[in-house]
């Protein structure tokens, strides 16, 4: 071995290690950004609005050979997007400047309305590609299984907070009573819509409910093999689930049948390469991809933004997740905690999978991805979901100090004027719940009097002489 030999004089360059240095700084500086007070909030705001946008351009893109054809008109499905989003938007604004009182409230009433609407669904509603999803009130046409989503999540969570509120949650019946019945209406329901993806996905929230909600091992993996056989069985049942199956696992056995739609779209991701064929570029949205601008409209990303679009969109996901987890890992009220998690497991789930379905991991579901999909009916409640993210992210302490500091903002007046004055603040807790003591700043600050040194109190007219004051317990 050659030996090393140091030359005396001669330094390193300092080059690489200022360069260093300058990087963990700015690794530094970033993460005392995430330690803001408001993290969270503008997180969650700012991937969702990006989010939103990306799918109304995508939508656009992928719309238009339909559009004409249907229409004449290359932006009419476009229109319709635009306008669902319009109706989300103030009602996600809404939501997010609600207290968490009427949050709570409010799941009891949605999930009556959302079974009774899915009742009506299943035996007057419209059967489209051998489903019956749909439901026409009024002249608009609705799927009432997507704000079924959102008023369980919002139900189950206030269930489970006030059994926790009552430390009712040593035994196994209150954790599955009534949680266990109203998932299982709800599965049932849409199951006889013949929309498996959506019952996945209401037991997924059911799932993430039990985990957070601290249940036993055993009781867990009971009720997550309680689903597993459950989806197995109704897979089983279903001769056309038996083909989806079939064709996932060789989709090249029928290239014109069963297994065009995903050989399709991994031609449209394989086309894309790297950086895409460029915005409205898309080939496959020519009539040889079904449901470009709806199921697989993340394979119209990949062609038209190819890998780096399709990383992008996964990383917005990821982050609206990790806010969704700060925000229940840093309030303190039990129902914020649940409900933030039941969120993030209904969007983030729902992502999961409509990306596994594109790029060829699980069998074609027919499950809208997130914010981004061509359709009103879902654009709408997740929308109004981000917006109780955004209230629950404003529940965290430092955040509500900080938005205390700033003084009621024009929503939280408008709210005042209805009857909402108490926006943003928690519910008080029924049991072990603090008292505040009296704040000793109220008095006032002491300062020096006129008699050599002796300290005086403020008084509304002025400095009142410590000697004036009248004294407590004076011994005579």
């Amino acid at each position: 071995m050659a030996a090393t030999t140091t030359v005396p004089g001669v330094t390193r360059p300092r080059g690489r290690a200022a360069t260093g240095g300058r990087q963990r700084a700015l690794w530094r500086e970033w993460a005392r950004s995430l330690d803001r007070p408001l993290t969270s909030y503008y997180l969650v705001l700012g991937t969702g609005v990006m989010l939103i946008a990306l799918g109304l351009v995508m939508v656009l893109s992928s719309t238009m050979v339909n559009s004409i054809t249907e229409t004449g008109s290359a932006f009419s499905m476009f229109q319709r997007q635009m306008v669902s989003a319009c109706i989300g938007l103030p009602l996600m604004l809404l939501a997010s400047h609600l207290p968490q009182w009427v949050l709570r409230i409010a799941g009891y009433p949605a999930m009556i309305i959302s079974v009774a609407l899915l009742l009506l669904t299943t035996f007057q509603g419209t059967e489209v590609n051998g489903a019956m999803r749909w439901l026409e009130i009024g002249g608009l046409t609705i799927q009432p299984s997507e704000p079924a989503k959102l008023a369980f999540a919002l139900w189950g969570a206030n269930v489970l907070a006030r059994k926790e509120e009552l430390r009712e949650l040593t035994e196994w019946r209150h954790l599955l009573f009534p949680l266990l019945p109203g998932c299982g209406l709800l599965a049932l329901l849409v199951l006889l819509g013949s929309d498996l993806s959506t019952t996945l996905v209401l037991l997924l929230v059911f799932l993430s409910l039990l985990w957070v909600v601290g249940a036993p091992g055993r009781l867990f993996v009971a009720m997550f093999g309680l689903v597993t056989a459950l989806a197995v069985i109704v897979i089983a049942i279903e001769p056309y689930r038996i083909t989806r199956v079939t064709a996932f696992l060789d989709p090249g056995s029928d290239p014109t049948g069963n297994g065009f739609q995903s050989l399709h779209g991994l031609y449209a991701l394989g086309t894309g390469g790297v950086f895409g064929l460029g915005i409205g570029a898309s080939r496959e949205k020519w009539g040889f991809l079904p449901f470009a601008e709806s199921d697989f409209i993340f394979a119209i990303i990949g062609e038209e933004f190819g890998l780096i679009g399709t990383l992008v969109v996964i990383s917005l996901f990821g982050v609206l997740g990790y806010a969704g987890l700060r925000v229940a890992r840093r309030v303190d009220e039990p129902f914020a905690r649940l409900a933030a998690i039941a969120l993030v497991a209904w969007i983030l789930g729902q992502a999961m999978i409509n990306i596994a379905a594109v790029i060829g991991l699980v069998p074609v579901t027919g499950i809208p991805l997130p914010l981004v999909s061509y359709g009103g009916s879902a654009l709408i409640p997740t929308m109004v979901a981000l917006g109780v993210l955004l209230a629950l992210a404003k529940a965290e302490p430092q955040a509500r100090k900080a938005l205390a500091a700033r003084g009621p903002s024009g929503a939280q007046r408008a709210l005042s004027w209805l009857g909402l004055d108490n926006v943003g603040t928690a519910v008080p807790k029924r049991s072990g719940a603090a008292v505040p003591r009296r704040s000793t700043t109220a008095r006032g600050s002491r300062t020096t009097g006129p008699r050599g040194g002796r300290t005086t109190a403020k008084h509304r007219s002025g400095p009142v002489p410590a000697g004036d004051r009248p004294r407590r317990n004076r011994r005579r």
